[in-house]
């Protein structure tokens, strides 16, 4: 048994496993990292783009896509801890837009039949997805609100500047204009409240989120190749995106913007680029209780109050999530959290993370001392993808103590 708790031969299963994945055109490559124990495990397989002929590299940067949220939620909770934020104070003083939101009278009514709002929206909503605001998922000619949302282009399922390029104060200004779809606190909505939270954080800091995040995260976590924008040296080393066409499942390029050029607006959603021994700082971090390598981001209580299921079992059966979504899973901040066991791929009550719906995946489990990550660029639905659960799956099955 290795010191670390891996099995090596399980560790080559683990590798046969991801290759043939790759052998069968689900993905170009992927690269996958394991740490236990200070033993850190890094497999790189494939290559970089459908038919090519650039190989995968440890150093290959990711679009993590909604990875981006904890990290985004760790920015937010170093200015809590410096006082600058409060958890529980009405957001409208650095977001007038959202000073005297309306809500819907109903979800699928009439965008201009609302009521008031019961209460102002805090801090700790935009963290918890509980601010009234979210990604619908239903059919969109049933609700009047989505519509809105398009003809306004402020994103939908999409990022921010899914039509023209928004920068933070326009994008805040449209998104105020529309009514709230619940009320503040009751209803878990998915990826609105880490755009408005980019928005929070520019306005408490005076600096782009970007700026933020490198000067209190990425610098001291030594995550050189992080960034909402990737130095124009390095943008070969940026593994293609694709997603399978519905009909024929032959991957398609996807997400191709110019990462040399920095966005009009930092989406603290799903904006990130990374690789994955930066990531592996970051969830290390994490799973420390807010230090890496001498550095303290962020104290150990933080830490536990964001790796923590804020959500009730009421606002779980109303979050309109995707069947199963809630089995044996929580929402902390800005990630989700496992509070069950319902296989072998999600061991491990307590363990913390999240997925990047580009192709990526991370999470960290404190019980097993363990961090783990999947770097690829195919994008699936997370708990659907055969990559995922087998990676997951993989992941456990190395354990040997």
């Amino acid at each position: 048994m290795a010191h670390s708790g891996f099995s090596k031969s399980r560790l080559a299963r683990m590798h046969d496993v991801m290759a043939r994945h790759v052998e069968h055109g689900n993905a170009p490559g992927v690269v996958t990292l394991l740490a236990r124990r200070g033993d850190v495990e890094i497999d790189v397989i494939g290559t970089t783009a459908v038919d090519g002929d650039r190989p995968m590299q440890r150093d290959s940067i990711f679009r993590v896509t909604s990875m981006t949220k904890p990290v985004t939620a760790v920015a937010a909770m170093i200015l809590v801890e410096e006082c600058t934020l409060r958890l529980d104070d009405p957001i409208g003083d650095l977001l007038p837009e959202l000073a005297e939101p309306r809500v819907l009278a109903r979800i699928d009514g009439p965008v201009d039949d609302t009521v008031p709002a019961a209460r102002a929206i805090t801090l700790r909503d935009l963290l918890t997805f509980r601010l009234g605001s979210g990604m619908i998922f239903g059919p969109p000619d049933q609700y009047p609100i989505l519509e809105a949302i398009e003809a306004l282009q402020i994103g939908g399922v999409g990022p921010p500047d899914a039509g023209e390029p928004l920068d933070r104060d326009e994008w805040m200004r449209r998104f105020g204009s529309l009514p709230l779809m619940n009320q503040p606190g009751e209803t878990w909505m998915y990826n609105t409240g880490s755009w408005v939270l980019s928005v929070l954080i520019e306005r408490a800091t005076g600096k782009s989120l970007d700026a933020f995040m490198r000067d209190r995260i990425f610098e001291p976590l030594a995550m050189v190749d992080t960034g909402f924008t990737v130095a124009a040296a390095n943008v070969d080393r940026m593994a293609d995106a694709y997603m399978a066409d519905p009909e024929t499942g032959v991957l398609q390029p996807w997400q191709q913007r110019d990462w040399s050029q920095p966005p009009a607006f930092c989406d603290g959603a799903a904006g990130l680029a990374s690789t994955v021994d930066d990531f592996f700082a970051f969830g290390q971090m994490m799973l420390n209780g807010g230090t890496f390598d001498g550095e303290r981001l962020l104290a150990r209580p933080t830490i536990e109050l964001m790796t923590v299921d804020h959500l009730t079992p009421e606002q779980k059966a109303t979050s309109g999530f995707f069947p199963g979504a809630w089995n044996g899973r929580g929402w902390g901040f800005g990630m989700s959290v496992i509070t069950g066991t319902d296989g072998i791929s999600t061991m491990g009550p307590g363990r913390f993370g999240w997925d990047g719906g580009s192709g990526t995946s991370w999470f960290s489990d404190p019980n097993e001392e363990l961090v783990a990550i999947l770097m690829t660029q195919r994008g699936a639905f997370p708990l659907f993808s055969p990559l995922y659960l087998d990676f997951w799956t993989s992941v456990y099955q190395a354990i040997d103590d």
